[in-house]
């Protein structure tokens, strides 16, 4: 099974030009914990997440309406193609630590891929449970 076989195919995103606090409000609005941050080209540019607002931004006491979502967003993103397979990603996951993936096609964005989704396909259910508690377990060490 390939990663556009689970993937959200229809990712939110924000200009790396947007404030923080409209960054807030599409993370609610959609019930999501990360926004890809992309080009006018459609290309990635980074990510931002709703822990980057907290520590980057609220901790820091700055004000979310002129921070810029490019002044804080994590430039080094690991990404995934759509056409690599769930062991791929589950993997990346694991490795690194994180719960979503920005999927990528021709170095466009074209989905995003968490653990959630590779819990649906029925044969990676024990796997993607497996990749959460690895994540998990690691982040008690720290």
């Amino acid at each position: 099974m390939q990663i556009k076989d689970v993937m959200s195919d229809k990712p939110v995103t924000i200009s790396p030009d947007e404030n923080l606090a409209i960054a807030a409000r599409l993370l609610s609005r959609y019930n999501i914990g990360a926004l890809p941050v992309c080009g006018k080209d459609g290309k990635l540019k980074g990510l931002v997440t709703d822990r980057d607002i907290v520590l980057r931004c609220v901790a820091a006491e700055e004000d979310p309406n002129s921070v810029r979502v490019g002044e804080i967003m994590t430039r080094r993103v690991v990404c995934v193609n759509a056409d690599d397979s769930l062991d791929t990603a589950s993997e990346l996951m694991s490795q690194r630590q994180i719960r979503r993936l920005p999927v990528q096609n021709n170095g466009k964005l074209v989905g995003m891929v968490s653990i959630g989704d590779l819990a649906k396909a029925p044969e990676y259910s024990a796997q993607a449970g497996a990749t959460l508690h690895e994540i998990t377990n690691n982040i008690k060490k720290f």
